[in-house]
């Protein structure tokens, strides 16, 4: 009985953690629909310096993500989300999308570090969805909130919100217990590259998908006349957290193969309908749909990476992991942003589709390869 008491109060502190990534994400949230409708309305650029701006937090992310996973294992889960919160507050102060990009590298590694420290790296798979929880969850209510903010009261006054959100964050963990820095021999950053690049693949190729739709969903539905411009976001969160609640347990249950599988299959399904789609309605259903699909396939593949590395380079490994998904994030952005200049809107969701597909691939060489995860 005192072994299920603590469980829960240890997912209890989960939960806490994952609220405040969700406060603090709001600030790359609300900023992510609204900078291209400034870069392209307001200052008259063109789609491939919106991509541009968009991406560059995550190419700040890229380059920090081994900095970081070292940071976490060094000094402890606890120290680096709280650092990284505060790296997110002043990068809203100065508007800086590179600092950006560096607070949310340690706050999430830190964060996901300091939770598997918690709960047991068996339970990877669930901590990690919770960490997605917390993301997309802003992701869903920060688009919507980001474009009605930089409509009201003017994107400065957005930067001020978004300032102020990760301070709150910082509040909300600081009384929880933090885990201790184990020692142990660390190898070079590279050879860990080694071990996991199988998995980091799967989430590269899945990461396109979200980061052209969220890139370009809102200038997709202007370009058409349609409604509802700001609900890509919110109808793709929806989806993907939806499924981190229902299904979040499942790869630790199942396997991240099988698990991830299927979600991008769901994935590529989505992205084929918003590349086809004959009116905002279906549209909208392709964003839910892509959210679902993209939902699982990093706690999948993050679970398969856990395993193969030692506890005290565990943040290391998921700041390597997830550095994959922040290269599809961060080069994704410009490239079809220069495409859909020349093709359209439409042809980002193809993009999306076929690199999901190639995914498909990727997930099963893991099979094959079942040691070189």
């Amino acid at each position: 009985m005192h072994q299920d008491i603590s469980t829960d109060r240890t997912y209890r502190h989960v939960v806490v953690m994952t609220a405040a990534l969700f406060l603090s994400y709001l600030t790359v949230a609300m900023s992510l629909p609204a900078v291209p409708v400034r870069v392209v309305r307001d200052l008259g650029l063109g789609n491939a310096w919106a991509g541009l701006v968009v991406g560059i937090a995550f190419l700040s992310t890229i380059l920090t993500r081994g900095y970081a996973g070292a940071y976490a294992d060094r000094l402890g889960g606890k120290v680096a989300m709280q650092r990284g919160l505060l790296v997110y507050s002043a990068a809203a102060l100065i508007c800086g999308r590179l600092v950006l990009g560096l607070g949310e590298s340690i706050a999430m590694v830190g964060m996901i570090s300091w939770a598997i420290g918690l709960m047991g790296p068996a339970r990877s798979g669930a901590v990690i969805s919770l960490v997605g929880i917390g993301m997309y969850g802003a992701f869903a209510a920060g688009g919507p909130l980001g474009l009605l903010l930089l409509d009201r009261i003017g994107f400065e006054s957005l930067m001020a919100v978004s300032m102020a959100l990760p301070l709150l964050g910082l509040a909300v963990i600081q009384a929880l217990p933090a885990v201790e820095p184990q020692a142990g021999h660390r190898e070079p950053f590279w050879r860990i590259i080694g071990k996991i690049w199988r998995p980091g693949a799967a989430v590269a190729l899945q990461g396109v998908g979200f980061a052209g739709l969220g890139a370009f969903f809102s200038l997709y539905f202007l370009s058409r006349g349609w409604p509802f411009a700001g609900l890509g976001l919110t109808f793709f969160g929806v989806g993907f957290v939806l499924m981190r609640l229902i299904c979040g347990h499942l790869p630790d249950r199942f396997g991240g193969r099988n698990v991830a599988l299927a979600a991008l299959a769901a994935e590529a399904c989505g992205q084929a309908l918003l590349w086809i789609a004959p009116n905002p309605y279906l549209a909208l259903v392709g964003a839910l749909l892509t959210g679902l699909g993209c939902s699982l396939v990093f706690p999948s593949m993050g679970s398969e990476v856990v395993k193969q590395v030692p506890a005290h380079q565990r943040g290391t490994a998921m700041g390597g992991f997830a550095a994959f998904q922040d290269l599809a994030y961060g080069a994704t952005g410009p490239i079809v942003g220069i495409l859909a200049d020349c093709t359209g809107y439409d042809s980002v969701f193809l993009v999306g589709g076929v690199c999901a597909v190639i995914g498909l691939a990727a997930v099963n060489s893991i099979g094959r390869h079942p040691n070189a995860a």
